[in-house]
């Protein structure tokens, strides 16, 4: 009850049903309690952010016919997690299906589709009323397989998504629909998202914020998939501008690699020379000075005689590691350089 009190029963519901397996014991973490209440929250805040941006007069209970490849991508996978967890429900692995619901809702419709369709909203007309029906569709079925596990919650944003005055409770269940399988689109978008996520890693690896813009050049064989994925290149990978060819010719570029194309960033667009010289500078004295730390320690003979073997291996690693890590930097200073 006090748990409740500072959580709320859906939040304490959803942990004990997270990671639960038939005939284990399982060990209270109120961390994973306040994890629940933070999954709650995110679903409060996409119903919210939903229902902020559907006109008075919204009225979509079924799927439109002119969907985006990325509107099918959604509806595929939420169609294949609805039979997944409808088998691990008849299967009595709560905890199974409870780790997709959560993964599916959290990375794949909040993370992902929500944020992909922001600029459709933003843009109006025909494309933001199907993502608005999309959005609504995908949330009220992900509401209705999460109700036994959070009902209070699903309750509440159902009553306030729909508003007809029935009930969740006396809905059916959703249920795979071969109809709703887009295997062609969902290999599709999967590769632009591919994408995404290295050219973030890409940016993340040199200290790149968001906010740089800049160029980008998409080298594939398969120019038909990456065609449809510029907006969101822009959007979500910080491109000034896509270019799409079977030939990258740039030179001094950062790449990134997935298993159907190769990404180019021009260094000049997202690098300032000086100022990342300065900073790896930096850097290099830090680790200079865990060199000489650690080698002055593994060189006194005291320390060798007196500690146990497995604490003088663990600082001959640490050496290692920071001999390692000096090296990179080495390299990228004598890159920038090269440069100048």
């Amino acid at each position: 009850l006090v748990i409740i009190d500072q959580y709320g029963a859906d939040a304490l519901r959803f942990m004990l049903a997270t990671g639960n397996a038939p005939g284990n014991d399982m060990r209270f973490i109120e961390d994973k309690v306040k994890s629940s209440r933070n999954f709650a929250n995110k679903i409060w805040n996409a119903a919210r952010f939903i229902m902020m941006n559907l006109p008075d007069d919204f009225k979509a209970d079924k799927l439109p016919e002119n969907l985006n490849v990325e509107d099918k991508w959604v509806i595929s996978k939420f169609n294949t997690l609805a039979k997944e967890v409808n088998d691990n429900l008849d299967k009595f692995e709560l905890g199974v299906a409870v780790s997709k619901l959560y993964d599916f809702i959290w990375d794949i419709y909040c993370d992902w589709y929500i944020e992909l369709t922001k600029p459709r909203i933003a843009a109006g007309g025909e494309t933001e009323a199907t993502a608005q029906a999309v959005l609504v569709w995908v949330m009220k079925g992900m509401l209705k397989m999460l109700h036994p596990f959070m009902p209070y919650i699903t309750e509440e944003i159902w009553q306030a998504l729909v508003n007809d005055g029935t009930s969740i409770m006396v809905q059916d269940y959703p249920v795979y629909d071969e109809k709703l399988e887009f295997a062609d689109e969902e290999a599709t978008f999967e590769k632009i998202i591919a994408g995404i996520k290295s050219i973030r890693n890409c940016r993340g690896e040199m200290n790149v914020p968001p906010s740089v813009k800049a160029k980008l050049y998409i080298e594939t064989a398969q120019p038909e998939v990456f065609s449809q994925g510029v907006m969101f290149f822009e959007r979500l990978a910080s491109a000034s501008e896509v270019i799409i060819t079977d030939k990258c010719e740039e030179k001094d570029c950062a790449a990134a690699v997935t298993d159907s194309a190769r990404f180019f960033i021009p260094l000049a667009d997202i690098i300032d020379v000086d100022k990342e010289l300065a900073r790896l500078d930096k850097d290099r004295k830090n680790a200079q000075k865990d060199i000489d730390f650690l080698s002055k320690k593994l060189s006194n003979q005291g320390f060798l005689a007196k500690a146990p073997e497995q604490l003088i291996e663990a600082e001959k690693a640490k050496l290692a590691k920071a001999e390692e890590k000096m090296s990179k930097i080495m390299e990228s200073i004598s890159a920038l350089e090269a440069r100048k």
